[in-house]
């Protein structure tokens, strides 16, 4: 029986399923000439999975009850492909990252010019779990691979801090090192599929989810504002990212949270993160009580902090930030700040109501700032009652939908 993409959005919206498992630019929107092939610098075929593989990757990564219509999908084997690719870190010093590339192919019949999509993958914690090393637990592995298969090429970069690039810490949570990464991979991207004559119909579609979801809003904002030229993007799925940082970090500092240590850790990240890109140069005496000062700085965020995080930071630093004076900390949150823009390309806000980790404030916030910018093509998509991983699964079966839609 055939549903509507509305029927099938909705079922996805009520559903109670538990699934567990984020160039150089001018400033002034005019599009640079990029150089032909000066992104890519090597590329190798890591991969090959036939659709019965992937269908048995399905069986074991969704819920029972979408793995036949999931199954359905697989139309095509995948190769998959390392690239690397010339970027540069966050202070302009040219260097080299990398990412995969999944390639949708045929043994029977031509494949027509097919779409692509830039997915950019969540918090990952191993090198390992970067998408140029494809392991099991990779976003390449996961939606990327089901995704190649229906029918589109599939660009999943590394970021700074992993695969080729993983002797630098990576840039957790910082708006322009994630989109500048994310846009050289797609440069590389097009560079390789023309080298290797595979057939890309121009349209790109931008997806991501949790720090992917982040990665993705500052990619699209970075490539309509300043390159809407050289890519134009076809539409955006967007799920449960921390887009509104400067009202997260407040939030965090100032409320209880649910105080799991694993969540903590990323709140850790992001300060450490932005502490060193912006040159602050604070010890972490400065905002941390002990002993999670000393802790932290011995072990980075590989620290344990149970218990809401509010209660670790110094008096003296909350009273700076909530009074204002912390004026270099709140102008690094606050240029990390990607809520508050026009986006012209179609772009759907995925994210769970019972967010714990990532609070719901943030996709509502954008979705508001957004349409009283005067945007017309957001849409905002509520996942009743769900957390940060039980609405994965309805997050990449909606970005499915919604972007077969545009066939």
């Amino acid at each position: 029986m055939m549903i509507t993409r509305k029927e099938f959005l909705t079922s996805l919206l009520l559903s109670t399923t538990v699934f567990l498992s984020g160039c150089t630019s001018t400033k002034n929107g005019t599009d640079p000439t990029p150089e032909p092939d000066t992104y890519l610098v090597s590329s190798a075929e890591i991969a090959s999975l036939t659709r019965t593989q992937l269908a048995s990757q399905v069986s074991q990564q969704f819920p029972a009850q979408y793995q036949a219509l999931l199954s359905a999908f697989l139309v095509n084997d995948v190769k998959v492909y390392k690239l690397v690719y010339n970027t540069k870190l966050p202070d302009g010093t040219a260097t080299k990252a990398s990412g995969a590339v999944l390639i949708p192919t045929s043994t029977t019949k031509p494949l027509a010019p097919v779409p692509m999509i830039s997915q950019q993958h969540g918090t990952i914690l191993s090198d390992i779990d970067a998408p140029s090393n494809f392991g099991p637990n990779s976003d390449a592995a996961f939606g990327g691979t089901l995704f190649a298969s229906i029918g589109f090429i599939m660009v999943c970069p590394d970021y700074i801090g992993y695969g080729e690039s993983k002797a630098f810490p990576h840039t957790y949570e910082h708006r322009e090192g994630l989109a500048t990464a994310s846009l050289d991979m797609i440069r590389a991207a097009k560079e390789f599929v023309k080298q290797k004559s595979i057939k890309w119909d121009n349209r790109l579609f931008l997806t991501g989810y949790s720090e992917g979801g982040y990665a993705t809003m500052s990619l699209q904002k970075k490539i309509e504002e300043e390159f809407p030229a050289e890519f134009p993007l076809t539409a955006s799925s967007i799920g449960a990212g921390a887009y509104h940082k400067t009202a997260f970090m407040k939030y965090i500092i100032n409320e209880e949270t649910i105080g799991i240590s694993s969540y903590n850790r990323l709140y850790l990240w992001t300060l450490l993160t932005y502490n060193d890109l912006y040159k602050l140069n604070k010890p972490m005496s400065y905002y941390l009580k002990e002993p999670y000062a000393t802790q932290a700085t011995q072990n980075g965020k590989n620290i344990t902090i149970n218990g809401t995080i509010s209660n670790i930071f110094t008096d003296s630093f909350k009273k700076a930030v909530n009074d204002g004076t912390e004026t270099g900390f709140l102008n690094a949150v606050k240029d990390n700040d990607v809520y508050d823009w026009k986006p012209k390309t179609p772009t759907y806000l995925y994210h769970g109501t019972a967010d714990k980790l990532v609070f719901y404030f943030n996709t509502q916030d954008a979705y508001d700032a957004m349409k009283k910018r005067g945007a017309t093509k957001v849409e905002i998509m509520p996942i009743k009652d769900k957390d940060h991983a039980t609405a994965v699964t309805d997050y990449l079966l909606g970005t499915y939908m919604y972007f077969t839609s545009f066939q």
